[in-house]
């Protein structure tokens, strides 16, 4: 098995190098199945998408479009770090935030941060007591974007998609235009 670590070093002894993502055979990922992780960068991607996964069962819990944005965007932000602790971060320049470094470090989520770092403004309005900032909708829409989002990051670290927990029942809006995996393409 050839295991080549997020630093470019590579290993053939079957021995996983921390931070490592093993690619199978000869190195190549296989894009079907995505990588396969092992180490602590695994286990705590994986812990952070289960703590992604009980984050958007509390959101379709919420008894509030409030309480539900910001239990979405959170979840969001836990799929987001679960991303970070295998592919690591930047460790030049000033500190920046999830959504600023992800697009950095797994590209193909660019999309997606921008979706969720706009809503940051909000949630920390919403977390500010301030009322009437979004409405059911804005919640909504949140919520089914976080858990397309928690998919799409599974799948790009080659992790079980999370199952759902808690309640169910939000009603399917219509698919927004877009491509298929980036935001708003209502497909993923």
């Amino acid at each position: 098995m050839t295991t080549t670590s997020t630093t470019g070093r590579t290993s053939t002894t079957g021995t996983a190098v921390r931070g490592a993502v093993s690619t199978g055979r000869g190195g190549s990922a296989d894009r079907g199945a995505g990588p396969v992780l092992a180490g602590r960068p695994a286990a705590a991607a994986a812990d952070l998408l289960a703590r992604a996964r009980d984050g958007l069962g509390a959101a379709r819990a919420a008894g509030s479009p409030g309480e539900r944005y910001v239990a979405a965007h959170l979840a969001a932000l836990r799929s987001a770090a679960a991303v970070l602790a295998v592919r690591g971060r930047p460790r030049r320049g000033a500190v920046l935030g999830v959504w600023q470094v992800l697009p950095r470090v797994c590209p193909e989520l660019a999309e997606w941060a921008l979706l969720f770092a706009a809503g940051a403004p909000r949630r920390a309005a919403v977390e500010a007591g301030r009322t009437g900032v979004v409405s059911a909708r804005d919640a909504d829409d949140l919520l089914r974007d976080a858990e397309a989002f928690t998919g799409v990051v599974a799948d790009v670290l080659g992790l079980p998609r999370p199952v759902p927990t808690g309640p169910v029942g939000l009603v399917a809006a219509a698919p927004r235009p877009g491509r298929a995996g980036a935001p708003g393409a209502g497909g993923g």
